[in-house]
């Protein structure tokens, strides 16, 4: 193995001091996200689906202009992965009967993705069982907001 390679040195003009409390609460503030990430993961298998399976019905159900509804292409802007990334991992969870494709009415190139009763059933569990800690999460970001304020 080779040696790490070797930080250059940071030119910053002569800033403040780091304020001890602003750090405090942002340490607080990953520690929550980080037990957030841990918590959906534990609980999404619980409720028999990957961490990629339950993001993914996230994004479907919970479509910006409440359609509960998406495409391949919106999937891939939202969750910032590659679209042939994001076209695997729909066809997966179609295969296992969670998302179903319909086309557009209004646009025959356009194919929407809806959860099916079976991943509208998974998915609701899932996330009613997160309840908690979203609600330590969402405390935790107001704090961090209001002190940047």
């Amino acid at each position: 193995m080779g040696s790490a390679p070797q930080l250059e040195p940071i030119e910053s003009a002569e800033a403040a001091p780091l304020n001890a409390d602003e750090v405090i609460r942002t340490a607080e503030f990953r520690q929550r996200l980080r037990r957030f990430a841990v918590e959906s993961e534990r609980i999404a298998a619980a409720n028999g689906l990957t961490p990629q399976r339950y993001l993914l019905l996230l994004m479907i159900k919970g479509a910006p202009d409440g359609s509960e509804c998406s495409t391949v292409t919106e999937l891939s802007e939202r969750l910032g992965l590659a679209q042939h990334t994001v076209t695997e991992l729909v066809a997966r969870a179609e295969q296992v009967g969670l998302i179903e494709r319909e086309k557009s009415l209004d646009d025959r190139r356009v194919v929407h993705l809806r959860l099916t009763e079976r991943g509208e059933e998974r998915f609701a569990a899932a996330f009613r069982s997160q309840r908690a800690e979203r609600r330590a999460l969402e405390a935790a970001l107001r704090r961090t907001e209001e002190e940047q304020s």
